[in-house]
């Protein structure tokens, strides 16, 4: 019996969620929620799944817009919400999904006390089951966990240190900057991306720094890992290459070097969107001395924890283990783990 999702909030990260969910065989998409109108909520009203805050009826009723019933009907009808509300807001709403007896899954931009468990798939999936609550984490923790937890699958990790090159804005966010600054994010050090890392890996020993640039596209992370004893370079390139959700990019052959020849990339292989769910690793970017291993990566801020999100349900509720989620998300979502394997999406999106 398919569980029953409905999606608080119908933005950058909602609209994602819902339509994923939309491909899955084990959930339903009950509805989608507003608090203004636009044309997203339009759309959502055009796919009858439109509702809104109680104090939000009247605003709709005048803007035209047909609603299918208040945020507390759309409880009654879900057995899990997506709470992808702005940053901060989910907690407020956290009162209201215990009141009506559902699951919910916060986003990263809640701090991890809202829920009391910070979920990242490749990390910790098993430890979700039966939680009635869990936190999907942000975009650059997911990032840095989907390589860390890679790589503790084969090697021993002793010290993580990170410096993450923020994007200013979404490219929708017109009203946000910087516009000609490099800012630290924050003055003082360390930034909280480590903090939350260790919020799924308490014993990682991981400390990192962030400025923010005035890009839209997506983030860059630049890694210095201390591993347990001396590699070789070709083992962490196979590592990376076999593992799910982490995309290996020869950037010398393909002359894919920076976030928008990656984004570029997307379009032209038919991602709607131009929506990258892989963390892009730079093939040129890994350098191992000795125990230290080096390389950078890229993370598409709007969608890359949209797998995440699916897992998660899967995951409360024990609907299939860890590796059979992964293949589900990521077979429903296209996403690849070889280049070879993203140029033959290209070939199919220009109908060879």
């Amino acid at each position: 019996m398919a569980v029953k999702v409905a999606v608080n909030g119908f933005g950058t990260i909602g609209k994602r969620v819902a339509e994923a969910v939309l491909k899955q065989d084990d959930m339903e998409l009950v509805g989608v929620t507003k608090t203004r109108p636009d044309y997203l909520a339009m759309l959502a009203s055009k796919l009858g799944l439109l509702y809104v805050p109680q104090d939000r009826l009247e605003k709709f009723k005048k803007a035209g817009i047909e609603v299918q019933g208040t945020l507390e009907e759309l409880l009654e009808k879900a057995d899990v919400v997506v709470d992808a509300t702005p940053g901060g807001v989910g907690k407020e709403y956290k009162p209201l999904y215990e009141k009506a007896g559902v699951k919910a899954i916060f986003q990263g931009g809640e701090k991890h006390d809202v829920a009391g468990f910070s979920f990242s798939t490749l990390c910790n999936y098993e430890e979700a089951e039966g939680k009635q609550f869990a936190r999907v984490v942000s975009c650059n923790t997911t990032g840095l966990l989907r390589l860390i937890c890679t790589l503790r699958k084969h090697f021993k990790v002793r010290s993580v240190r990170a410096t993450i090159v923020r994007r200013g804005a979404d490219p929708h966010e017109t009203k946000r900057g910087p516009i000609d600054a490099i800012v630290p994010n924050p003055v003082t050090l360390p930034s909280h991306h480590g903090v939350d890392v260790k919020t799924v890996l308490p014993d990682l020993d991981i400390q990192t720094t962030a400025v923010v640039v005035p890009t839209t596209l997506m983030h860059t992370h630049i890694l210095n890992v201390r591993l347990g004893e001396a590699v070789a370079r070709e083992d962490v390139l196979r590592a990376l290459e076999e593992a799910p959700r982490i995309l290996v990019i020869p950037s010398e052959l393909s002359g894919v070097k920076d976030t928008a020849k990656i984004i570029e990339l997307a379009r032209d292989v038919g991602r709607k969107r131009h929506d990258l769910y892989e963390l892009a690793v730079y093939e040129e970017s890994v350098a191992v001395e000795g125990d230290e291993l080096f390389l950078m990566q890229a993370v598409h801020q709007e969608s890359i924890v949209t797998p995440e999100n699916l897992d998660a349900v899967r995951a409360l509720f024990g609907l299939a283990s860890r590796e059979e989620s992964l293949r589900k998300t990521d077979e429903s979502l296209g996403l690849v783990r070889t280049f070879s394997e993203i140029l033959e999406l290209g070939a199919r999106a220009f109908g060879k």
